[in-house]
């Protein structure tokens, strides 16, 4: 057997035609009990493109973790050609207590590429980056918005990159919203390496919606469906809306603090002057009206019934893209 039909990962070997559960090594916890991440791996006997899958490298999103479990129990990942690799949950020390972070206070999604000799985040960081994704051709990243700040169904990708836009386009979410890449974040040394990645973001933190999940899924099937690798007992639909695409935006902030009320959802399409939420308090004194800036799609709604001054708590697109 050739080597090229040899899949070398994490210390093992599978062959064409094979699964496996391999598992990520990432720390031991303080009582010397080892932390495992599984990896599952489906490889068809016919070659083609390696797909990586990955949720939950914030440790409170949930919502993107369903999404790559129902992708793992519906039988999606077993491709029809090709190879597809499925992480549910990167930061296992998050999603046990249910934090953003990793126990050392760092933010994951900002240590990348990480460093062997670095943090905790940074060690696990490198492992992903130098024992996973160098066998990736594409990768899946699911995220949600943070804390109680709702993210409509979209994939981000930065501007004038052909295969990424095709792909978006044809991962079919509401929303195709151009960002920049971050420093130091999974995304931007995937990119540095030239593997494409779609990011989705949908939903938010501590919260499981079926709207989003669905999304996600459907929007897998697609891209799978568009590389032929698709099982053929799945059908894939279209999307029930055009996909809007977001070049630029801003964050409208609450200019008073009190008890917070959206009167639009996310997605929704705007006027500047709209009527957009209230800001009241406690004693029924106060009532002030949120209003649109400007003409725009909104696709993040911050849903805490308490607000701040300077809480961000609509995103509004200012710029779309023909």
């Amino acid at each position: 057997m050739s080597e090229k039909e040899v899949l070398h990962i994490l210390g093992e070997r599978i062959a064409l035609g094979e699964s496996a559960k391999v598992s990520f090594n990432v720390a031991k916890l303080h009582t010397q009990n080892t932390i495992d991440v599984p990896v599952i791996i489906e490889r068809s006997k016919k070659p083609g493109p390696t797909v990586l899958i990955t949720a939950g490298i914030h440790g409170d999103e949930v919502n993107g973790v369903e999404i790559v479990r129902q992708i793992i129990a519906k039988g999606i990942n077993k491709p029809k050609k090709g190879t597809i690799i499925c992480i549910p949950v990167i930061n296992v020390f998050g999603f046990i207590h249910m934090d953003r972070e990793f126990p050392d206070g760092r933010d994951l999604n900002r240590v990348f590429p990480g460093g062997k000799g670095g943090s905790l985040a940074s060690r696990v960081a490198h492992k992903l980056m130098t024992e996973i994704v160098p066998h990736a051709d594409l990768i899946l990243d699911f995220h949600t918005g943070g804390a109680d700040r709702f993210n409509a169904a979209q994939v981000r990708i930065v501007k004038n990159e052909i295969v990424l836009d095709e792909l978006a386009q044809v991962f079919g979410a509401p929303f195709i919203y151009y960002s920049k890449n971050l420093n130091k974040s999974f995304r931007n040394s995937c990119y540095k390496l030239g593997i494409p990645m779609l990011l989705f973001e949908g939903g938010k933190s501590f919260n499981i919606d079926s709207t989003i999940t669905n999304t996600g899924v459907n929007g897998t099937k697609r891209v799978l469906h568009h590389l032929e690798m698709l099982g053929r007992k799945f059908k894939v639909s279209k999307p029930k809306k055009n996909c809007v695409k977001i070049s630029d935006s801003k964050w409208i902030r609450a200019n008073h603090s009190g008890m917070f009320k959206a009167d639009v959802a996310v997605t929704t399409q705007v006027k500047k002057g709209d009527v957009l939420g209230h800001i009241t308090d406690p004693y029924g004194s106060f009532n002030h009206f949120v209003k649109a800036p400007n003409d725009g799609y909104i696709f993040n709604v911050n849903e805490s019934p308490i607000i701040y001054q300077g809480d961000a708590i609509f995103h509004i697109s200012t710029k779309l893209e023909s």
